[in-house]
C-alpha cells in the first residue's frame, strides 16, 4: 500500500481536521462520476482506504509506529514517491518511470 499520508497529500503531523479537509477536496476531484480520467476509481479507492485509515485515531496510532519502526532500503525510490504523490495531488500526472 502506498503511504497514506502520501495519497491524501499531508504531514503525518496533520491535524483531524486536515485530513478531512484533503480527502474531501481529493474525492470531489477523483470521484469515477465526476472524473472522466480512465484510472479515477482506483485513485478514489485509493484515497477513500488512505482516509478510512488515517481518520481513525487507533489504526493511525499503529501505522505511525509501523512507519516509524521500518528501514528505508531505497531513499531514492521513497522521494521519487514523494514527489509523484505531491504532483498527483495538484492533479499533474508525472510519467511512471521504471525505478
Amino acid at each position: 500500500m502506498e503511504n497514506p499520508y502520501n495519497i491524501l497529500g499531508i504531514s503525518p503531523t496533520a491535524t483531524a481536521e486536515e485530513i478531512k479537509k484533503a480527502y474531501r477536496s481529493l474525492a470531489m476531484r477523483h470521484h469515477p462520476d465526476r472524473s472522466t480520467h480512465s484510472n479515477s476509481e482506483t485513485r478514489f479507492n485509493a484515497i477513500k482506504s488512505a482516509y478510512e485509515l488515517l481518520s481513525d485515531p487507533k489504526k493511525r496510532a499503529e501505522y505511525n509506529h509501523s512507519l516509524n519502526a521500518r528501514i528505508i532500503i531505497d531513499p531514492e525510490n521513497e522521494a521519487r514517491a514523494l514527489w509523484h504523490s505531491l504532483f498527483d495531488r495538484c492533479g499533474v500526472v508525472l510519467p511512471r518511470d521504471s525505478h
